[in-house]
Parts: structure tokens; sequence; C-alpha cells
């Protein structure tokens, strides 16, 4: 393997409401988005399921996806409503009455 590529790590930003700008890092291969307290990202938000959306990392090929889990009101990906799409920087998520903006941050810590 080689170490020359930086790790990136996704993050999803609240672009509009009360929490515009609080930022969600995907610590994680699998996040959880709900309003279950229980859930990775919990919103309270009446327009979203307890357990609304997962996003999925594949950790060899670095790409994010995200998938509804047939909730009432459903996910979009730039306006699309989706089952499951793959996720690329700057995407805006709409899960609910709360819009994400995706995004993909390079962490430059470098170990030795």
């Amino acid at each position: 393997m080689d170490g020359d590529k930086p790790k990136a790590r996704g993050v999803l930003v609240i672009c509009d409401g009360g929490f515009e700008g609080m930022e969600y890092e995907l610590t994680s291969d699998e996040v959880l988005i709900g309003r279950n307290p229980n859930t990775t990202i919990t919103l309270l938000d009446e327009n979203i399921s307890r357990e609304h959306a997962i996003v999925l990392l594949d950790e060899e090929t670095g790409t994010y996806t995200i998938e509804d889990l047939q909730s009432s009101n459903g996910t979009k990906v730039n306006g699309k409503r989706i089952r499951s799409a793959k996720l690329a920087n700057s995407d805006e998520i709409e899960i609910g009455n709360t819009r994400f903006r995706f995004l993909i941050k390079a962490s430059s810590s470098a170990s030795s």
C-alpha cells in the first residue's frame, strides 16, 4: 500500500435553519441519520423518519454512498429523490426539512 495519498474524510454541513454551518464528520464506515436518539446524526425534524438514511464509506475506493431507508418523505440528492446514490464533493442532500452539503476534506495528519 502506498502512503502518498492524504486520507480524505466526508463531512455533512447543515445549510439552513438554526443549525446552519454545523458540521458532522463521517468518522465511521456507516453513519445513520434520523430522529431516533440512537442514530449517529440525530435531527429534530418531524419530517424525518426515526431511521431515515445511511451514509456508507467504501474504504477501498474512498467513495461515499447514501441510501434511503424506506423513509416516509424520502431522501434527495441535488433535488432528485433517490434510493441510493454515490456522493460527490459539494452534493446537496435533503432529508426532511434539513439540507446538507456533502464535502470531502483532506486530513493532513501524516502519521509516521
